[in-house]
């Protein structure tokens, strides 16, 4: 009998994947309970199982007891206890498991469907995948097997609630370091990642190893790997960018298949501003802004992507209105300009002590700049406000103008097609009244007398 519960706590510890000590302090658990309902809760009551050979021992106020005759309401008791505790034990075991494997990938099988959020079964626990963390357009139907990150792990009450992720950028991270090798082995790094995911994916990649091509590498041979990689996704596509510790550099990959002319710097604003020619412009820019978009995120820089010569104007008409400030010089505007501040408008959002560090710049001059910029925005927009009013006043008259002429034109007589109709019920209602009123006829039996 010592040896059977022995054997059964054994199993229970590897069923439940938590502590045989845990189990076996369960039971003695429900043994002091049990003993307190035969004995009462007042009573000084031992319990205990032998390690070793599974002798279990009950004394109640120095006196022995038989488990065996506890009583029935005294074993029920025992068991519900019991109950409570390995819950309480595998509840832990669980969150202490998946807390550890949080940011991993984790494949199981989908069990139902909630409300548009997907329950997925992981073998000990289930998961949950929120409408919120699914590929937008994704089908997802019940048994299917599917791959998702461990985004999170709640205690929810008495259960352990796994919050699953397939639009996360570390997913695609995870999915790389099972296809890549490389990747999983450190030789190749994941610089960053931008995603939208369900539609495109940039991924900087950079090797440690000169002799290993990183951008090859995550392709695979005739693009095996990457190919994996996407029908997981259900056909996202992934821009492969090759990282550069030049942010000059680095924007014009990020911006491909985008070619670039040049990119102007400015730290202090963290604006790049990108010059493409003109049948570049939008391929760079991307449908709905979706790839200079995903470049800014990638980068970490704000990307403002323009033609030469939209460029040059704006350059230009700020050196011009930047020499109108009063202590100003062409050469100090133009260097002002080349430094890449050619808005005017984020001049005038400007910290003063940024232009002091332009030689020839006190903080004065620098305030008067920043004043100056603010006012001629401001006379910007209030002459666009009513050059706009004026526009939609002029709409408006000319709509009334025209509504007047027309009713001015507009015949007294009805129209041909009208006066037909008149005519024709006009001729029917002559027809009616004949009708009507039928002509006087002769009466019977008077003939006309013949003539002398």
């Amino acid at each position: 009998m010592n040896n059977e519960l022995l054997r059964l706590i054994d199993a229970i510890a590897r069923e439940k994947n938590i502590d045989r000590e845990v189990v076996l302090q369960g039971i003695e658990g429900a043994l002091l309970s049990a003993a307190h309902k035969h004995c009462g809760m007042t009573a000084n009551v031992v319990a205990s199982i032998d390690r070793i050979t599974g002798a279990m021992s009950v004394t109640c106020d120095g006196k022995e007891l038989d488990p065996k005759h506890l009583g029935r309401i005294a074993a029920q008791a025992a068991k519900q206890v019991l109950i409570h505790k390995n819950r309480e034990a595998e509840r832990s075991s669980i969150f202490g498991e998946y807390q550890g494997r949080k940011g991993s990938i984790i494949s199981g099988q989908v069990s139902r469907a909630e409300g548009g959020n997907i329950v997925v079964n992981l073998g000990r626990v289930e998961g949950f995948l929120p409408r919120s963390e699914q590929i937008p357009g994704e089908a997802i139907h019940e048994a299917d097997r599917i791959r998702a990150l461990i985004f999170d792990v709640r205690e929810a009450g008495n259960q352990v609630k796994i919050i699953l992720s397939r639009t996360s950028p570390d997913f695609i991270r995870r999915l790389f370091e099972l296809e890549v090798p490389e990747v999983a082995d450190r030789i190749i790094e994941i610089k960053g990642i931008a995603r939208e995911a369900g539609q495109r994916t940039k991924i900087a990649v950079t090797s440690i190893d000169t002799r290993v091509d990183a951008v090859g590498a995550c392709v695979g041979i005739r693009g095996s790997r990457i190919k994996n990689i996407v029908e997981e996704l259900g056909g996202e596509k992934i821009d492969i960018v090759r990282f550069n510790e030049s942010s000059q550099v680095f924007i014009a990959n990020a911006l491909r298949p985008a070619l670039v002319e040049d990119i102007f710097l400015n730290h202090e604003l963290g604006r790049a501003t990108v010059i493409v020619p003109e049948d570049q412009l939008s391929l760079a820019i991307g449908k709905r802004g979706q790839n200079v978009r995903l470049a800014a995120r990638l980068t970490g820089w704000d990307l403002d992507i323009m033609m030469a010569g939209e460029f040059a104007q704006q350059r230009d008409n700020a050196v011009k209105v930047l020499a109108e400030v009063p202590g100003m010089d062409q050469a100090l505007a133009e260097r002002i300009a080349a430094a890449g501040f050619v808005s005017l408008g984020d001049i005038a959002r400007l910290d003063p002590q940024i232009l002091t560090r332009f030689e020839g710049v006190n903080e004065q001059l620098s305030q008067d700049i920043i004043n100056f910029s603010a006012e001629y925005v401001r006379q910007l927009e209030a002459a666009k406000t009513e050059e706009t009013v004026a526009l939609a006043s002029a709409t408006a008259e000319g709509e009334l103008i025209a509504g007047a002429e027309l009713a001015e034109n507009a015949p007294d007589a009805p129209s041909e097609g009208l006066a037909e109709v008149l005519d024709a019920e006009g001729a029917a209602a002559e027809g009616e009244k004949a009708v009507e009123k039928p002509a006087e006829t002769e009466k019977p039996g008077e003939a006309e007398k013949p003539s002398a």
